[in-house]
């Protein structure tokens, strides 16, 4: 889809790259000769401009776009990166980044899981993270990337698509699993366990020392990267119907892998319990609510 953006050029808007599309103007190599639309002068030589300097970006700078592209049109960065896209989802101990800490990172590239623990290889995601170029996250514009920058002391700067506005621009609603509900995904025994869920997790994997409850935690962690995916490939097809080239251009479905952990059923029954929660799907009676995912 980047090859026949023309949004991210100054002055071209909606109307306008439409306007290209029915002139027959579909791709960046449409404007080497004469071209069928009305621009001024000077309007035609910064189109022209910004596309020879768009190529030269194109291989391997997806932040070049995401600098210019508004938000809510990121999605169109992807697939063209999609094999240097990291799907990433911390948990923390609250929902303060000057007070609380991170507990856990999932991320998933597509192919590979990796799982990074407070107080064991936590730190190696400061290394890791820099193999990709194009980070995907839901509300991690305003939770989960300052949290690490500040956890860390170091500063992400890669292109990075939000699904939270992504989704919320084509009508999808809420947090995370609420917008995982309305597109169908179904999280099977971890219905019903989140954010706040996670920092009980961890509370009772630190006061015990239960890997059983460590293990759920990273689980409900890894399901969230994995299922990022599948939005990210959903709001990427759905966001293309706006286009001439939906049916060029639309992705299947991503199988998804076989998770490294699986959720302990007696744990998340017990934590219920003991601290007496009210459930109803992914809503928690709580004083960590929602935030974090974006439900405010």
């Amino acid at each position: 889809m980047l090859t026949h953006t023309f949004r991210h050029i100054p002055g071209i808007g909606l109307k306008t790259e439409r306007r290209f599309w029915k002139a027959g103007l579909c791709s960046w190599d449409a404007f080497k000769g004469p071209v069928p639309v009305r621009l001024t002068a000077a309007k035609m030589a910064v189109v022209r401009a910004y596309l020879e300097e768009s190529k030269r970006h194109l291989l391997d700078n997806p932040l070049y776009f995401y600098e210019l592209l508004n938000g809510n049109q990121h999605w169109r960065l992807f697939p063209h990166y999609r094999h240097k896209t990291v799907y990433l989802d911390i948990e923390t101990t609250g929902l303060s980044e000057f007070h609380d800490q991170i507990t856990t990172i999932a991320t998933y590239d597509g192919t590979e899981v990796r799982c990074y623990v407070s107080g064991e290889n936590l730190d190696d995601f400061c290394e890791d993270i820099d193999r990709y170029d194009l980070l995907v996250t839901y509300n991690g514009k305003t939770f989960d990337l300052p949290f690490i920058e500040r956890s860390f002391g170091i500063t992400l700067n890669k292109a990075h698509i939000d699904l939270r506005y992504i989704l919320r621009n084509l009508g999808y609603t809420g947090g995370l699993k609420s917008c995982e509900r309305q597109l169908g995904l179904d999280r099977g025994a971890l219905a019903g366990v989140d954010g706040y869920f996670a920092v009980l997790l961890w509370q009772e994997y630190k006061k015990s020392g239960n890997k059983r409850a460590l293990e759920t935690l990273l689980a409900y962690n890894i399901e969230d990267v994995i299922n990022l995916e599948t939005l990210m490939v959903h709001a990427y097809n759905m966001s293309l119907k706006e286009t001439p080239f939906s049916e060029e251009l639309h992705l299947p479905t991503p199988s998804k892998p076989p998770p490294p952990f699986t959720a302990d059923g007696t744990i998340i029954e017990r934590i219920k319990r003991t601290y007496s929660l009210a459930y109803a799907g992914d809503d928690v009676l709580g004083p960590q609510r929602g935030t974090r995912d974006g439900n405010g």
